[in-house]
């Protein structure tokens, strides 16, 4: 999409999206990142890399290391995403609202072809919880019924087992996370042991959101399916991360948020769920304005949407696929190693994270010495520029980074930097 001059600057206008003017300091700037990014080389320097942060939406300051909550969008994304909010606002008519349902449908095949399922597996949802929650209620289970759930679990995909077995009377039986990761054959065995002919589901997290933990999806799900197990699978931290196939992972669902490592437009998620499993799921919410294929007829009609953000979900997809999955998967990892073998260098700092690549991914989290982790978080925001998680409580509490494709090696020696001062003086 080509972006010309009186669009800039209804674009540049739009009240509410001050990074136009901090981010993109020229028309000229602007329009030079709409060319056409050409694919990742097999072996891709830093200057093809610096070419793919130009067309983020970040300011080149900001180094920002927290996709495992929220990442930021592409310029192209952000630029079609208002153009098609604009559009509808402009015209919310019937005939506007059926064209933009029939882009969602285009955005539902995009995706589909991005996990390797078909388009009438996809749901669209406002988020990874969402998602979870709609299996979870969906689900007919009752007592005697037991889900069997990893310790370390998003409270979506754990806790919100635990309310639904008080109100309906099955069982959640647990299967407790060891740290640091073990190796696949402890949670291989541990769930084989945990698994029962009353089991009806296996729930757990591809990657912990925690401490970024791998878990072994595949042999899970194969595991689950040999003892007649619905596999449940959150893979929050996983989509836009890893070059997935869920035909061959093979899980019953699967589910993710759009706004994280896809770098989607905010309040946009995605549950895929294997057609063989779609009598077993009943709506939770009945409304309407459903999708047009398979499940979504049912359990995505919930009433009225940002119709534009799902008209625009193939924008995401598309801006990853452009450089490749696998190159972003070996960036993405490559950048999490060099920060974990830094961090893991530093006097005090007790890492969380496995150093082992087998069994981690893209989020690194740590304890900083004594340092308080939300007075750290601050001033590393404040005075540095980098954008960091806390975690508090008694579970592995610290600070979390969580790097991504759009990230330098320079960011993660600027952090690793940052982090041996303030241990050094305190914040």
């Amino acid at each position: 999409m080509t972006l010309s001059r009186r669009s800039f600057t209804r674009l540049a206008a739009v009240a509410g999206v001050p990074w136009l003017g901090s981010t993109f300091r020229s028309e000229r700037e602007f329009l030079a990142v709409q060319r056409p990014l050409p694919p990742a080389p097999s072996d891709p320097d830093e200057a093809y890399w610096a070419e793919v942060r130009r067309r983020m939406v970040l300011p080149a300051d900001l180094a920002f290391m927290n996709a495992a909550n929220l990442c930021p969008v592409s310029a192209e994304g952000a630029q079609a995403l208002i153009a098609t909010s604009q559009q509808l606002d402009a015209d919310p008519s019937p005939i506007m609202r059926a064209k933009l349902a029939e882009r969602r449908e285009v955005s539902r095949q995009a995706i589909a072809d991005f996990l390797s399922v078909g388009a009438d597996e996809i749901l669209m949802t406002r988020n990874t919880s969402e998602s979870n929650n709609l299996v979870s209620s969906g689900l007919s289970l009752s007592q005697g019924d037991e889900v069997v759930v990893l310790s370390d679990n998003h409270p979506s995909n754990e806790a919100a087992w635990r309310v639904k077995a008080a109100r309906f009377g099955f069982t959640v039986v647990t299967v407790p996370v060891v740290s640091p990761h073990p190796g696949d054959g402890y949670y291989l065995e541990a769930v084989a042991r945990a698994l029962t002919p009353r089991t009806r589901v296996l729930a757990f997290t591809h990657v912990t959101n925690t401490v970024g933990d791998r878990y072994p999806a595949e042999a899970l799900c194969r595991l689950a399916r040999e003892r007649n197990v619905l596999s449940m699978v959150d893979g929050a931290q996983t989509v836009g991360l890893f070059d997935l196939d869920l035909r061959r992972i093979g899980p019953d669902c699967y589910s993710a948020s759009i706004h994280k490592w896809l770098c989607g437009p905010k309040e946009t998620g995605i549950l895929y769920l294997n057609r063989a499993v779609h009598d077993r799921i009943a709506p939770s919410v009945v409304s309407l304005y459903g999708g047009k294929v398979g499940i979504s007829r049912t359990l995505e009609a919930m009433g009225q949407r940002d119709e534009a953000a799902l008209a625009v979900l193939d924008r995401p997809v598309a801006f990853l696929r452009g450089i490749g999955m696998a190159a972003i998967e070996r960036r993405a990892l490559m950048l999490a190693d060099r920060l974990r073998q830094g961090l893991a260098e530093l006097p005090g700092v007790e890492l969380w994270t496995s150093r082992d690549p087998a069994r981690s991914a893209a989020v690194v989290a740590l304890r900083p010495g004594t340092l308080d982790p939300t007075r750290l978080a601050a001033a590393l925001y404040q005075q540095d520029r980098i954008v960091v998680a806390t975690r508090g409580g008694t579970d592995r509490p610290g600070i979390r980074f969580s790097p991504h494709f759009y990230n330098s090696p320079a960011e993660i020696d600027r952090a690793i930097t940052a982090l041996r001062s303030y241990l050094a003086k305190g914040v």
